[in-house]
This record gives structure tokens, C-alpha cells and sequence, in this order.
């Protein structure tokens, strides 16, 4: 049985969540925005690396689900 784990990664204004076990590795999300998603970085998402916009332009493109946006609370 495949341990499902999902990782939170926040910047205050948006919480983009990630489920590896659903990801494809397509690399959409690399290809187009590298300075926040890099899978050789640790963590691999650096949110502070573009704005809030951008970010979730990005994960909107993501084909199979596996990263998400939670926008935070004010």
C-alpha cells in the first residue's frame, strides 16, 4: 500500500499543496515557472520566488491534479 503523503508549501497569501502520489511528472509546472518549482531544490517549491499570481497561473496548469491551490484566510 502506497503511503500518501501531502505537502503544504505557503508564501501568506496562497498555500500551494502538492500529493506526490498523484503527480505525473509531466514537468509543466518546471518548464513554466523554474524559479519557483525545481525538482532538485529542497523543498522544491520556493514560493517566494515569484508573485502570488504567477504561482497560481502555474499550478492551474498542472494535468493531473497533483498540485492545488488553498488560498489563506484573512
Amino acid at each position: 500500500m502506497e503511503k500518501k503523503i501531502t505537502k503544504h508549501y505557503s508564501n501568506g497569501e496562497v498555500t500551494v499543496v502538492w500529493q506526490p502520489h498523484v503527480c505525473i511528472h509531466s514537468g509543466v509546472c518546471f518548464r513554466g515557472l523554474p524559479e519557483v518549482f525545481d525538482p532538485r531544490r529542497r523543498p522544491w517549491i520556493e514560493q517566494h520566488a515569484s508573485t502570488t499570481e504567477k504561482i497560481v497561473n502555474q499550478v492551474r496548469q498542472c494535468p493531473s491534479g497533483a498540485l492545488s491551490i488553498l488560498e489563506e484566510k484573512k
